[in-house]
């Protein structure tokens, strides 16, 4: 008896685990498919892009695409342009969220919930709303066609939620650090630049990830903001392929495999840190 019972129970456990891995598998298709027929596209010919019959393997391999990139369509430029205003957006968004979080968490002082609630409540409004307020400010300050303006704009953007995470970050990090270096004379900036910042570097690079990925695939502000071909950003770039008269679907997809090329390099690299700064916080010590 006590043995068909424990046969039963590891069967169960077996079949429950097999369709986890199935629900799992189906899951990473979603995600896999679309990036696998992206580059796939990448590589074809023009021709083969419009065959009534799905093509995953090309029958010859193209680089004709990925010479178009650097070539006619100048998206060197435009990926230089984005790696600006995404670097410029993600040192304020860095450095500002840094001070802010460590602020809220260390002193006390009046409307500090209010301060916190106010971040909160813009990002409950979609980005849309804000592009006719965004472009009237920069229009009155002559910062629209400039990558300056993009950059203040992602960083507004970007900034609320850039401070949440900091602010919960700097949560999990002890007062009696800050008590003891007090003790032996440490000014407030000291003790934040030396001693607290130092242990807050997987926040920082969550921080710093999440504002880059952002800025990098953002296009509503930036088609709305630049209107000069030589300040537009990759996304627009990217999307101005797709014509009135006709799609380059292998030349679209060759741009958006090198556009994804810098975010996966910098993911791999800065997983670690990443992951450990989006779950900090999340459990109370």
């Amino acid at each position: 008896m006590t043995k068909s019972i424990l046969k039963t129970k590891k069967s169960r456990k077996i079949t429950g685990s097999i369709l986890r891995y199935v629900f799992l598998c189906l899951m990473a298709s979603l995600i896999l498919v679309p990036v696998l027929w992206m580059i796939s596209t990448a590589f074809k010919t023009e021709a083969e892009t419009y065959s009534p019959t799905p093509i995953w393997i090309p029958t010859e391999i193209s680089l004709d695409s990925f010479k178009k990139f650097w070539g006619i369509y100048n998206f060197g430029q435009m990926t230089l342009n984005s790696l600006v205003t995404c670097l410029g957006s993600m040192i304020i968004c860095t450095a500002f969220s840094c001070l802010a979080g460590y602020g809220v968490t260390r002193f006390e002082f009046k409307g500090k919930k209010t301060f916190m609630g106010f971040l909160l409540v813009t990002q409950m409004f979609p980005s849309v709303m804000l592009v006719v307020p965004f472009y009237s400010v920069l229009t009155k300050y002559h910062l629209t066609n400039s990558l300056l303006g993009l950059v203040i704009v992602y960083a507004a953007t970007n900034i609320a939620f850039s401070t949440w995470m900091m602010t919960s970050y700097f949560k999990s990090i002890p007062l009696e650090l800050d008590e003891a270096a007090r003790v032996d004379g440490a000014s407030s900036f000291t003790i934040f630049w030396k001693i607290i910042l130092p242990l807050t570097v997987p926040g920082i690079a969550a921080v710093a990830i999440f504002v880059l990925i952002n800025g990098w695939n953002e296009y509503m502000y930036s088609s709305v903001l630049i209107s000069k071909d030589s300040l537009k950003t990759l996304t627009v770039g990217i999307v101005s392929l797709n014509t009135q008269n006709q799609v380059h679907w292998n030349d679209m997809m060759a741009a958006s495999t090198v556009s994804c090329i810098p975010l996966i390099i910098l993911f791999l690299c800065f997983q670690k840190y990443f992951i450990a700064g989006m779950t900090s916080g999340a459990v109370k010590s």
